[in-house]
Protein backbone atom coordinates (compact mmCIF):
# COMPACT_ATOMS: atom_id res chain seq x y z
CA UNK A 1 0.00 0.00 0.00
CA UNK A 2 1.78 3.73 -1.25
CA UNK A 3 0.03 5.20 1.41
CA UNK A 4 0.01 7.22 4.53
CA UNK A 5 -1.49 9.21 7.53
CA UNK A 6 0.09 12.86 9.24
CA UNK A 7 -1.32 14.22 12.23
CA UNK A 8 0.15 18.08 12.70
CA UNK A 9 -0.37 19.79 15.72
CA UNK A 10 1.06 23.29 16.48
CA UNK A 11 0.06 26.52 18.10
CA UNK A 12 -1.35 27.88 14.82
CA UNK A 13 -3.05 24.47 13.17
CA UNK A 14 -4.07 21.12 14.08
CA UNK A 15 -4.10 18.63 10.88
CA UNK A 16 -4.85 15.09 10.28
CA UNK A 17 -4.04 13.76 6.85
CA UNK A 18 -4.14 10.57 4.89
CA UNK A 19 -3.49 10.00 1.22
CA UNK A 20 -3.46 6.90 -0.98
CA UNK A 21 -1.15 6.98 -4.22
CA UNK A 22 -2.88 4.57 -5.67
CA UNK A 23 -6.71 5.89 -5.42
CA UNK A 24 -9.28 7.38 -7.80
CA UNK A 25 -8.93 10.44 -6.72
CA UNK A 26 -11.16 10.45 -3.69
CA UNK A 27 -11.50 13.76 -1.87
CA UNK A 28 -12.86 14.66 1.55
CA UNK A 29 -11.20 17.74 2.60
CA UNK A 30 -12.54 20.98 5.56
CA UNK A 31 -9.67 23.32 6.23
CA UNK A 32 -12.29 25.96 6.88
CA UNK A 33 -11.19 27.44 4.13
CA UNK A 34 -13.60 27.16 1.10
CA UNK A 35 -11.25 28.39 -2.38
CA UNK A 36 -8.31 26.82 -0.85
CA UNK A 37 -10.55 23.26 0.01
CA UNK A 38 -11.83 23.57 -3.71
CA UNK A 39 -8.10 23.85 -4.86
CA UNK A 40 -7.36 20.67 -3.13
CA UNK A 41 -10.31 18.54 -3.94
CA UNK A 42 -8.83 19.62 -7.53
CA UNK A 43 -6.04 18.31 -6.60
CA UNK A 44 -6.77 15.07 -5.66
CA UNK A 45 -9.01 14.72 -8.33
CA UNK A 46 -6.71 15.21 -11.00
CA UNK A 47 -3.55 13.34 -9.18
CA UNK A 48 -5.88 10.31 -8.27
CA UNK A 49 -4.47 10.45 -5.09
CA UNK A 50 -6.95 9.92 -2.32
CA UNK A 51 -6.94 13.05 0.27
CA UNK A 52 -8.39 13.02 3.53
CA UNK A 53 -7.75 16.07 5.30
CA UNK A 54 -9.25 17.96 8.07
CA UNK A 55 -7.27 21.23 9.37
CA UNK A 56 -8.41 24.06 11.76
CA UNK A 57 -6.53 26.82 12.47
CA UNK A 58 -6.21 30.36 13.59
CA UNK A 59 -8.37 31.76 10.92
CA UNK A 60 -9.07 35.07 12.98
CA UNK A 61 -6.00 35.79 12.37
CA UNK A 62 -6.06 34.55 8.40
CA UNK A 63 -5.40 31.77 6.40
CA UNK A 64 -1.91 31.55 5.78
CA UNK A 65 -0.72 29.12 8.61
CA UNK A 66 -3.57 26.82 7.84
CA UNK A 67 -2.65 26.81 3.99
CA UNK A 68 1.07 26.72 4.41
CA UNK A 69 0.51 23.60 7.34
CA UNK A 70 -1.56 21.67 4.98
CA UNK A 71 1.19 22.23 1.98
CA UNK A 72 3.72 21.05 4.58
CA UNK A 73 1.53 17.74 5.96
CA UNK A 74 0.94 16.78 2.13
CA UNK A 75 4.13 17.31 0.93
CA UNK A 76 5.72 15.01 4.27
CA UNK A 77 2.60 12.15 3.44
CA UNK A 78 3.37 11.89 -0.35
CA UNK A 79 7.26 11.54 1.00
CA UNK A 80 6.27 8.66 3.31
CA UNK A 81 3.74 6.97 0.83
CA UNK A 82 6.36 7.00 -2.36
CA UNK A 83 8.37 5.03 0.28
CA UNK A 84 12.45 4.57 -1.39
CA UNK A 85 10.48 5.72 -4.51
CA UNK A 86 11.31 2.31 -6.22
CA UNK A 87 9.44 1.59 -9.72
CA UNK A 88 7.76 5.25 -10.11
CA UNK A 89 7.97 7.28 -13.49
CA UNK A 90 10.04 10.17 -11.11
CA UNK A 91 9.56 12.95 -13.73
CA UNK A 92 5.81 14.43 -13.91
CA UNK A 93 4.59 17.04 -16.27
CA UNK A 94 1.55 19.03 -17.62
CA UNK A 95 0.60 22.11 -19.89
CA UNK A 96 -3.03 22.69 -18.78
CA UNK A 97 -5.57 25.03 -20.19
CA UNK A 98 -8.63 26.42 -18.21
CA UNK A 99 -10.78 29.02 -20.35
CA UNK A 100 -7.88 31.79 -20.55
CA UNK A 101 -5.69 30.45 -17.99
CA UNK A 102 -2.68 28.30 -19.45
CA UNK A 103 -0.17 27.10 -16.58
CA UNK A 104 2.82 24.53 -17.55
CA UNK A 105 4.29 22.24 -14.75
CA UNK A 106 7.13 19.81 -14.42
CA UNK A 107 8.43 18.63 -11.29
CA UNK A 108 10.69 15.66 -10.53
CA UNK A 109 10.23 13.47 -7.16
CA UNK A 110 14.37 13.56 -6.75
CA UNK A 111 14.30 14.18 -3.14
CA UNK A 112 15.63 17.82 -3.72
CA UNK A 113 12.76 20.55 -2.60
CA UNK A 114 12.97 23.37 -5.25
CA UNK A 115 10.34 25.47 -6.19
CA UNK A 116 10.50 27.62 -9.23
CA UNK A 117 7.46 29.84 -9.81
CA UNK A 118 6.54 31.95 -12.21
CA UNK A 119 2.89 33.02 -12.02
CA UNK A 120 1.27 36.02 -10.99
CA UNK A 121 -2.23 37.21 -10.31
CA UNK A 122 -3.93 39.89 -11.51
CA UNK A 123 -5.64 40.59 -7.93
CA UNK A 124 -4.64 39.82 -4.41
CA UNK A 125 -7.61 38.03 -3.69
CA UNK A 126 -10.37 35.25 -4.90
CA UNK A 127 -13.22 36.28 -3.08
CA UNK A 128 -11.32 36.38 0.16
CA UNK A 129 -8.97 34.20 -0.42
CA UNK A 130 -5.57 35.47 -0.45
CA UNK A 131 -3.32 35.14 -3.61
CA UNK A 132 0.20 35.09 -2.56
CA UNK A 133 -1.05 31.85 -0.71
CA UNK A 134 -1.01 29.39 -3.47
CA UNK A 135 2.56 30.06 -3.84
CA UNK A 136 2.90 29.38 0.39
CA UNK A 137 1.41 26.42 -0.42
CA UNK A 138 4.11 25.00 -3.54
CA UNK A 139 6.65 25.68 -1.16
CA UNK A 140 5.73 23.52 1.44
CA UNK A 141 4.51 20.96 -0.42
CA UNK A 142 7.79 21.02 -2.65
CA UNK A 143 10.05 21.63 0.33
CA UNK A 144 8.37 18.83 2.63
CA UNK A 145 7.68 16.71 -0.37
CA UNK A 146 11.16 17.29 -1.25
CA UNK A 147 9.70 18.02 -5.14
CA UNK A 148 11.56 19.90 -7.57
CA UNK A 149 8.38 21.52 -8.91
CA UNK A 150 8.23 24.11 -11.60
CA UNK A 151 5.16 26.07 -12.45
CA UNK A 152 4.71 28.41 -15.30
CA UNK A 153 2.02 30.64 -16.31
CA UNK A 154 1.94 30.98 -19.83
CA UNK A 155 -0.85 33.66 -19.68
CA UNK A 156 -4.52 34.17 -17.90
CA UNK A 157 -6.56 37.13 -16.93
CA UNK A 158 -8.49 35.78 -14.14
CA UNK A 159 -6.94 34.98 -10.93
CA UNK A 160 -9.37 32.34 -9.85
CA UNK A 161 -8.74 30.74 -13.43
CA UNK A 162 -5.08 30.88 -12.86
CA UNK A 163 -5.14 29.17 -9.48
CA UNK A 164 -7.61 26.70 -10.41
CA UNK A 165 -4.98 25.60 -13.52
CA UNK A 166 -2.18 25.47 -11.55
CA UNK A 167 -3.15 23.32 -8.84
CA UNK A 168 -4.37 20.83 -11.97
CA UNK A 169 -1.82 21.17 -14.03
CA UNK A 170 0.29 19.91 -10.55
CA UNK A 171 -2.06 17.49 -10.10
CA UNK A 172 -1.57 15.91 -13.55
CA UNK A 173 2.35 15.92 -13.46
CA UNK A 174 1.95 14.21 -9.95
CA UNK A 175 -0.19 11.57 -11.37
CA UNK A 176 2.12 10.74 -14.21
CA UNK A 177 5.26 10.88 -11.90
CA UNK A 178 3.94 9.01 -8.92
CA UNK A 179 2.71 6.29 -11.65
CA UNK A 180 4.51 2.40 -11.53
CA UNK A 181 6.61 2.30 -14.93
CA UNK A 182 5.78 -1.28 -16.15
CA UNK A 183 9.65 -1.27 -17.58
CA UNK A 184 11.24 -0.65 -14.37
CA UNK A 185 9.24 -1.76 -11.55
CA UNK A 186 12.14 -3.38 -9.12
CA UNK A 187 14.12 -0.11 -9.87
CA UNK A 188 14.94 2.80 -7.99
CA UNK A 189 14.50 5.88 -10.77
CA UNK A 190 17.91 7.42 -10.88
CA UNK A 191 21.51 5.80 -11.82
CA UNK A 192 22.49 6.79 -7.73
CA UNK A 193 20.56 3.97 -6.98
CA UNK A 194 18.92 6.13 -4.09
CA UNK A 195 16.31 9.03 -4.16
Amino acid sequence: MRSAEITRTTAETTISLSVDLDGNGFYEVKTGVGFFDHMLDQLARHSLIDITLRATGDLHIDDHHTVEDCGIALGQALARALGDKRGIRRYGECHLAMDDAQVRCALDLSGRAYLVWNVAFPTQKIGTFDTELVREFFQALATHGGITLHVDMIHGINSHHIAEAAFKAVARALRAAVEHDPRKADAIPSTKGVL
